[in-house]
């Protein structure tokens, strides 16, 4: 995996049977005229033949998306040249299988959501941290790491001795950070506070989040985990388990290489080779972690669903068409949706 500064000759394609190019990238920047960014940026990637999400917001950029080796490669020299993405957080792996369907440019409040519109982590944010850095902190005995992710991804996989907010949404950090972080007689004035996420985007809010509830040592990794995993050689790691990543990779491992997860395509949750061995189990329908909050007409709809799925592939076809139809719904979508913001004014 590769990383910024936003470079297209940077990259070599991989040996094997790896062709889809995946690229995580975010930037908190101040951004403006969103529609016409939104409009210009869904035309760029569908024309170079990319998939995935990308979120837009006042606050910056944020978002997944997979190609070609070409077709990245001119989805980052667009990037490159506005001066508001040029520098942008990028990085990049390689998939064997489409990791996403459909290509969506959406407008949002925030890039990722919080919920506390005075947190600004274009105004301010905590030291970044190198990964090759990452360990020396966290080891010393007046550090507290807090890892921001949600419970499902910290029950696969975290650093040593991170605490864990269980928290089911981001949006419900800041009320962990209030009652258990805030006002804690064990967090003295010389207390570092460091904190990681996947790819580095919900740590560097985070770390905006308690700059704004007046903690001033506070830390995040660059990068996020996969550039840990990616840097960070396996005997020197303080990191437990596997990493959850949102495509349909599920998880990963040091040297980003596949995990041993899969997902439950009824409730989005990892699951391991018990959970599939489970006679709450069903692919595509059920699994532990849900079967028992289902009725039997949910059942029956995810086992039609699954049904379609599997004749789709056995035609050799995609389920969710990623074609003309579908780039001309996701454009329909977006005047619909500027129509109805300007109507609303």
């Amino acid at each position: 995996m590769n990383t910024s500064p936003i470079d297209p000759s940077s990259s070599a394609e991989p040996a094997g049977t790896a062709s889809h190019r995946v690229i995580a990238l975010y930037k908190f920047v101040a951004l403006s005229d969103l529609e016409t960014l939104q409009a210009d940026l869904l035309d760029t990637c569908l024309a170079n033949g990319i998939l995935g999400t990308i979120l837009l917001a006042q606050e910056g950029i944020n978002g997944t998306v997979s190609g070609s080796h070409t077709g990245i490669d001119a989805l980052l020299v667009w990037l490159r040249a506005k001066p508001w993405f040029h520098d942008s957080e990028v990085k990049e792996s390689w998939a064997d299988a489409p990791p996403f369907y459909r290509m969506k440019v959406r407008l949002k409040r925030e890039i990722v959501t919080l919920g506390v519109p005075e947190v600004d982590p274009t105004q301010q944010v905590g030291t970044y941290v190198d990964p090759k850095d990452w360990n020396a902190l966290i080891d010393r005995e007046d550090v507290v790491v807090v890892d921001t992710r949600n419970d499902y991804e910290v029950a696969i996989g975290t650093f040593k001795n991170a605490l864990d907010p269980q928290t089911k949404s981001f949006r419900e950090l800041p009320d962990w950070v209030d009652e258990n972080l805030k006002d804690n007689p064990a967090i003295g004035p010389n207390t570092k506070i460091a904190m990681f996420c996947t790819g580095g985007i919900r740590c560097e809010k985070s770390t905006a989040l308690l700059k704004s509830r007046g903690f001033d040592d506070v830390y995040h990794l660059k990068g996020g985990i996969l550039k840990y995993l990616e840097e960070v050689r396996p005997q020197e790691s303080r990191w437990e388990g596997e990493c959850f990543v949102f495509d349909q990779r599920v998880s990963v491992k040091h040297g980003l290489e596949p995990g041993n997860y899969d997902m439950c395509h009824a409730c989005r949750m990892p699951i391991n080779a018990d959970e599939m061995n489970s006679p709450l189990y069903e692919r595509g329908v059920s699994c532990p972690h849900c079967h028992d909050g289902q009725d039997e007409q949910q059942r029956a709809r995810y086992a039609e669903r699954q049904k379609q799925i599997d004749l789709a592939k056995m035609r050799n076809e995609n389920h969710i068409a990623a074609d003309v139809s579908q780039a001309k719904a996701e454009k329909r979508k977006i005047k619909e949706e500027q129509r109805a913001r300007s109507q609303s004014k």
